[in-house]
């Protein structure tokens, strides 16, 4: 795919290298619908007539539906921020500390756009407590993607946004929708949990009700559903019977650039297909 549209939020395991693979094994369908929406690549490079995009963090969610309805005044908010005084430890910390304690949407989309680009390698993580807790980030001048932000609030007059769980968010398909799942990733050893999101993170058991409600989506209700993951035994185990394809991605996670290597990904297809003699 050319011109590749770049989402507006640096994110941890985004997958916008991979969107041409990616789509490449989506099925055709009316709606997309994704329960793990991340930043977006996925949504901003596919051509559905509509999308359903959840996800579990409101904070996401609610700066998508602002950046959707009110581009103009999101961004001439946001860029105010994007100045070389607020590119310091000191204004980082104290806008930080108002985003934690401010219950506006409005006021916390903006602030979580600043620290998405001014926060430590673009992290989204929390505390027991609900409060950001990314450290700064010290970067040279952080980049306002204005161009990337006019482009999502263009695309997402298709979507549907709703701060939901996987679970509901595969419970509400129908026919002619396309289900893409991109969970946060299983461990590729015990010591390698990557746990930086919203909650009690996605356990072991998350990893296995997913692949079995997506199962049972695709062949109870004829509902094709893509998964990625990490292209390890757990994995391949939980998606036995599934169509699987592997591609190579560079993941940018570790702090120590020399650890920065390719680990293989899988994608894995329920639909017609499924060999249900294995289930």
């Amino acid at each position: 795919m050319s011109n590749k549209q770049r989402a507006f939020l640096k994110w941890a395991g985004g997958k916008f290298k991979l969107v041409d693979d990616i789509a490449k094994h989506l099925p055709n369908g009316d709606r997309l619908v994704e329960p793990f929406v991340g930043a977006g690549s996925v949504f901003l490079n596919t051509d559905y007539d509509s999308y359903l995009l959840c996800d579990i963090n409101q904070d996401l969610i609610n700066l998508y539906e602002i950046v959707k309805n009110q581009p103009e005044e999101y961004i001439a908010a946001a860029k105010a921020l994007f100045v070389p005084e607020k590119n310091d430890k000191a204004a980082y910390y104290a806008i930080r500390d108002e985003f934690n304690q401010s219950k506006d949407p409005f006021l916390r989309s903006v602030y979580f756009l600043y620290m998405n680009r001014h926060g430590f390698n673009g992290l989204c993580r929390y505390n027991r407590k609900g409060g950001f807790n990314v450290p700064f980030g010290s970067y040279k001048k952080p980049y306002f993607p204005e161009k990337e932000l006019r482009a999502f609030s263009v695309k997402a007059q298709k979507a549907e946004f709703l701060c939901i769980g996987y679970e509901q968010a595969i419970e509400m398909t129908q026919q002619g929708d396309v289900i893409y799942c991109d969970p946060p990733y299983a461990p590729l050893s015990t010591t390698a949990s990557f746990t930086t999101y919203v909650g009690a993170g996605f356990s072991l058991d998350d990893q296995a009700i997913l692949a079995r409600i997506s199962r049972h989506r695709a062949i109870d209700d004829g509902i094709p559903v893509l998964i990625s993951n990490h292209d390890i035994p757990l994995t391949r185990e939980l998606y036995r019977g599934a169509r699987l394809s592997q591609i190579a991605v560079q993941r940018n996670i570790s702090q120590n650039g020399s650890g920065r290597k390719k680990v293989a990904e899988l994608m894995a297809l329920y639909d017609e297909t499924y060999h249900s003699e294995n289930d």
